[in-house]
This record gives C-alpha cells, sequence and structure tokens, in this order.
C-alpha cells in the first residue's frame, strides 16, 4: 500500500469510535480503474469479479468477507473505502444475471457484461500464454460502499 493510501486509511479510522481493522488492500479496478472507480463512488456498482487463475498466478489472497479495500484511481491515488459483504466462487457461464448487473458497467445488461468480460479476459489470459474458457472459475465479490475521499 502506497503513502497515500495508508494516510486515507489511518484518518478515516481516527474519527471512528470503533477498533481499526488489521489488515487493508489497496488496489485498482481492472480494464478503466478512474471509470470502474467513480461507478463505485456514485453507488452504481456494488459488485467485481476476477478470474480465480489470477489470485492463483500472483499467489494473492482471496478476497473474503469483512475485508477492507481502498480503491485507487489511475494514478494510485485513494479515491474510497470498501467492505466485502460477499464471496462466491464459480464458472463465468454460471454468474447470474443480477450479479452481473450489480457491476454497474456499460448499459447494466447480463449482455454487456458477458462480451466485455470475455474480451477482458481472453487478453489477459492470452498475454499469459493461456486460453479463454467460459467455464471458467471466477470470484464474485460484493461490497459496500464505505467512505469517499474527500478531494
Amino acid at each position: 500500500m502506497n503513502e497515500a493510501s495508508q494516510l486515507y486509511w489511518n484518518e478515516y479510522w481516527e474519527s471512528r469510535s470503533q477498533e481499526k481493522p488489521r489488515s487493508v488492500s489497496a488496489w485498482q479496478f481492472g480494464d478503466d480503474p478512474d471509470y470502474l472507480a467513480h461507478l463505485v463512488i456514485d453507488g452504481v456498482k456494488t459488485a467485481t469479479c476476477s478470474g480465480l487463475i489470477f489470485y492463483e498466478i500472483e499467489n494473492a489472497p482471496l478476497p473474503s468477507v469483512e475485508d477492507y479495500s481502498i480503491i485507487l484511481n489511475s494514478k494510485d491515488e485513494p479515491l474510497a473505502i470498501i467492505k466485502t459483504v460477499d464471496v462466491k466462487i464459480m464458472p463465468m457461464n454460471e454468474v447470474p444475471e443480477e450479479f452481473a448487473i450489480a457491476e454497474g458497467e456499460g448499459d447494466k445488461t447480463y449482455q454487456y457484461w458477458k462480451e466485455t468480460h470475455i474480451k477482458f479476459f481472453t487478453e489477459e489470459l492470452s498475454n499469459l500464454g493461456l486460453q479463454f474458457s467460459e467455464d471458467m472459475l471466477v470470484v464474485c465479490e460484493r461490497f459496500k460502499l464505505i467512505d469517499v475521499k474527500d478531494i
């Protein structure tokens, strides 16, 4: 986590009466971090997903309920804090329409979600010398917006 994110995290919890959680991660959303972060801030985006294979390749921990994350823009500046409220792993072709719509992207339809994610996963996997399959496992994460940074 960069210094600006750590400062934002500390300042947020200083004003709270509850104990600060021990762990937090800071990250950008996939293909268009600024656009996707603003969907979160606007309350449109309440879910995200990623391929399980990417967590495995990067040896990164999977998200879990009660996790906190600082959402960064494309310049790695902190914009908001979210809290994970649900995590499910399932084949991409079994992601329910309601979840896809909760991602809040594009025209907010399942078809848009599917086409966009197929394109994204195909490109990312190809860069790793792997092939996309519609039954690839995805990590589906739901979250709630906790705070928006004053800019």
